[in-house]
């Protein structure tokens, strides 16, 4: 008999979307963002350097980065309910310690703990799981999530300055930590589940049964475990395009504010001209959901890729403030776009039962690009005292990753003929 597939609304799938729409927000609004806001006020009270105050941040950064493998792996085994509900406490309590801290010590040890929680809750663990719920409705529900995601910003910053407003910085943090108790942890434990056939469905909703061959066949290819894909010189080109384009991006988003006010714009026009990125962020994940129909995903990266470098070129030539803004607004759609689109091709490419570990293992290598580049662009800028040949360096390395890129897609094309001529004359 043929149940087929339940109407949309109803599949479990979706409750788990709208589910991490909400903590994805929450926690990349309190453990990602929120740190800015309290800098100056931790400054003023202990004393300690810039440099002391963002290490610590740094650390976290670094920690997300080296666990994300380990945890996609745990990921792919356990799902995501035990894990992302612990990593929200995780954070909790690490948000609590850094309310009461009075020492370095104390203050390092709170931030790594609130960087393993990073890895047990923002992005990685959340696509991982929906890679689990979703195949052809893939894109529309990470749309879903990170179009929600991508307010965290806007949300957070303001709020946590309210915040500072009206109570000590300390005070503002424990206020942050019971903000993700609540919106979090119970989200976390009661809404999530590992995959679908723990409930007698199948991916994208259909309902299990003998008459089901097409539902069936999206599951049946169990996908490349990690071991495989790392002897994959495929999965190399992907990687080395994704963590060029990662420095590059980190290393823009650095200097870009320094950038403009060398150039003569005054710091609050800068300001607001890179708060312009979170809004393109969200536009170009929409635009990139619907071209993905049209578009393979691998053309569609490369393109954006080169987007970047034309970004660029635009930030270098067209000094006025409509070239300016044009540009800031191309290297948001870029960062947006990709955002979406890198777990969408992990998973068109290796499959979803071991997503997890594949996208932890790639996450890793991104956050290592990532945490170098502010130090490589600030010894490169001290040895050249100028920003506009590094600023054409990255528009070059934009190229490169965009160029590595379509030579993943054309070794992953000529694999997938390989194998099928192999099938042919295997059964012939």
């Amino acid at each position: 008999m043929n149940v087929g597939p339940a109407p949309a609304w109803r599949y479990y799938g979706w409750r788990i979307a709208a589910t991490l729409a909400v903590t994805e927000t929450v926690s990349w609004g309190i453990l990602y963002y929120a740190f800015a806001v309290f800098l100056v006020p931790m400054q003023e009270e202990t004393g300690w350097s810039l440099a002391l105050l963002t290490g610590a941040y740094s650390l976290a950064l670094l920690l997300s980065g080296i666990a994300a493998p380990v945890v996609g792996r745990l990921l792919d085994r356990h799902g995501p309910r035990v894990l992302m509900t612990a990593g929200s406490l995780l954070g909790v309590v690490c948000l609590v310690a850094w309310s009461r801290v009075e020492g370095v010590v104390g203050y390092y040890l709170a931030w790594a703990g609130i960087g393993i929680g990073m890895s047990l809750t923002l992005y990685e663990p959340a696509f991982a799981t929906l890679t689990r719920w979703f195949d052809r409705d893939r894109g529309r529900a990470m749309l879903v999530v990170t179009i929600a995601a991508g307010f965290a910003s806007t949300i957070f910053l303001p709020l946590s300055g309210l915040l500072l407003e009206r109570f000590a910085w300390r005070d503002a943090v424990l206020i942050l930590a019971a903000t993700l108790a609540v919106l979090t942890v119970p989200l976390h434990a009661l809404v999530l589940r590992r995959r679908p056939e723990d409930l007698g469905l199948m991916v994208d909703g259909e309902r299990s049964g003998e008459d089901e061959p097409s539902a069936r066949s999206r599951l049946s290819h169990p996908g490349m475990d990690l071991r495989r894909v790392l002897r994959d010189q495929t999965f190399w080109w992907l990687a080395g395009s994704f963590v060029i384009q990662s420095f590059a991006g980190v290393a823009v988003i650095v200097i870009l504010i320094p950038y403009l006010t060398a150039q003569g714009d005054d710091p609050a026009f800068a300001a607001a001209a890179a708060g312009l990125i979170g809004a393109a962020q969200v536009f170009a994940r929409i635009l990139a959901t619907m071209f993905g129909k049209y578009v393979s995903t691998v053309t569609l990266i490369a393109a954006v890729f080169a987007l970047q470098a034309i970004a660029l070129g635009v930030l270098i030539g067209w000094q006025e403030r409509q070239g300016i803004l044009l540009a800031v607004l191309m290297l948001g759609a870029g960062r947006g776009a990709v955002t979406l689109m890198r777990p969408q091709l992990i998973a068109d490419f290796y499959g979803r039962t071991h997503f997890g570990a594949i996208s932890g293992t790639l996450a890793g290598f991104l956050t290592l690009a990532g945490s170098l580049a502010p130090i490589g662009i600030g010894l490169a800028y001290g040895a050249i005292g100028s920003y506009t040949p590094l600023l054409w360096a990255m528009a070059t390395m934009s190229l490169f990753a965009a160029v590595a890129m379509l030579l993943a897609g054309h070794r992953r094309r000529r694999t997938v003929l390989e194998a099928g001529h192999y099938a042919d004359t295997v059964t012939s």
